[in-house]
């Protein structure tokens, strides 16, 4: 059986619960690779609406096992607050898993993370401030803490230590803000040990052993390709690997188990942060697109900025990922529009551009070309087969597929967790 990855093919935001309860009960392990709680899901069970951060959406499934794989940096406080919230509510969270070497963020991260934004002023990324960057650079300088460290103090001491002979440096020094010691820092962490003890697990062994007793594992990204730190519009990306090369380092699964990559898209675009965005919306039909959509963030409720579809995004989403199969969400969102805009190509300079620009200036001056696509009135939220959604739109469904470089294999046509339109099944 495969490992399949779930991969957000714009600036992420597209609903890839949504895919993720697609699969359902075929699914036996869903992994969370990258990211912390710098974004979120919103899944719809009936009435109930669950928004997570931290933990991957498997966490809704019964049967299922949610991991939060190597490549995630863990909030500890943040994850056991979820976790209390969800039990609170009735769901059992007693099957996850945590990796032993996911990174932690400390204090300082997030003190660093802030100050940094502040100081950048009109340069500034536009991060969550939620220490996630400061995280992944001390584990890229070797100075980071690991979920497994938490469980020797000796060695988690000398680990804080090492950390803030820079930090302090840095907090005092650059940005005239107190430093913690390093007393505050280690009893922050060492109180979660024990609650976290029994969760934690040789992750890469427990999923390629999963997969050798033909078990489905779903890798689930947390972000999108345009955000991703290689990959994406860089520098105003995310810290992490979110396509899908980064499920197979994020999780221990090597590249030949992977099988499929299901791409999810929105019937439109939406970004939040700072950053280029050659078909968003300063006029009424944005507003209209944010207000219909709901387009706040799940995370850290702020609006999002919003667009029309960009067909050359998703076609680079396919080419990075190796998408084999999309899912177009949020249709239901367009119903009511006389036509519908799709950007089929930029213009840079009088220049027709049919990929990605190579080089950040040319996407940051990018033009859409649109082509223009009747739209529909009829409400298709109870739609649940292709031929039910109105001829308009399923000629833009069409219309989209051709154009983004992988077949579109089911269609969300409403919040609720059923509200989906299955083209193609995806396992």
């Amino acid at each position: 059986m495969p490992a399949i990855a779930i991969i957000g093919a714009q600036w992420g935001d597209e609903g890839k619960g949504k895919a993720t309860d697609l699969l359902g009960s075929s699914v036996d392990y869903v992994v969370k690779f990258n990211g912390g709680n710098n974004a979120g899901h919103t899944v719809v069970v009936g009435d109930q609406k669950y928004a997570l951060h931290l933990l991957p959406s498997g966490i809704l499934t019964p049967g299922c096992t949610p991991v939060i794989g190597n490549g995630v940096v863990v909030d500890l406080d943040v994850l056991f607050e979820e976790i209390d919230g969800l039990e609170a509510r009735g769901v059992d969270t007693s099957a996850l898993v945590v990796s032993a070497s996911a990174h932690v963020i400390a204090d300082y991260n997030r003190q660093v993370d802030k100050v940094t934004e502040r100081f950048l002023g009109s340069r500034k990324i536009g991060t969550t401030g939620r220490g996630i960057g400061p995280t992944y650079a001390d584990k890229m300088n070797r100075i980071g803490i690991r979920v497994q460290d938490l469980f020797d103090e000796k060695i988690l001491r000398q680990k804080v230590e090492g950390a803030l002979e820079l930090k302090s440096q840095v907090l005092t020094k650059i940005y005239n803000r107190r430093a913690p010691e390093a007393d505050e820092i280690v009893e922050q962490l060492v109180r979660h040990a024990d609650r976290l003890r029994p969760m934690v697990a040789d992750t890469g062994l427990l999923l390629n052993q999963a997969l050798d007793r033909g078990q489905v594992v779903l890798l689930e990204a947390g972000q999108a390709t345009l955000l991703d730190v290689d990959h994406g519009t860089y520098p105003f990306v995310t810290s992490s690997s979110a396509t899908a090369g980064g499920a197979c380092t994020g999780s221990g699964i090597p590249p030949m188990r992977l099988d499929q990559v299901i791409g999810i898209v929105k019937a439109y675009t939406t970004r939040v942060g700072e950053g280029p965005f050659p078909t968003e919306l300063f006029d009424d039909s944005g507003e209209h697109l944010r207000k219909v959509g709901a387009e706040f963030g799940t995370t850290t409720g702020r609006p999002r900025r919003c667009g029309w579809y960009d067909a050359v995004i998703a076609r680079y989403a396919a080419r990075v990922n190796g998408v084999t199969d999309f899912v177009l969400t949020k249709l239901d969102v367009l119903t009511g529009l006389e036509q519908v805009p799709v950007c089929v190509a930029y213009d840079v300079n009088g220049a027709r551009h049919d990929e990605m620009p190579v080089n950040q200036t040319d996407f940051h001056h990018a033009v859409p070309i649109y082509e223009y696509l009747p739209g529909w009135w009829e409400d298709i939220s109870h739609c649940r087969t292709f031929a039910d959604l109105p001829q308009n739109a399923q000629d833009y469904v069409r219309a989209v597929e051709g154009m983004s470089g992988a077949r579109i294999s089911a269609v969300g046509v409403g919040p609720d967790r059923d509200a989906t339109v299955v083209v193609h099944p995806l396992i």
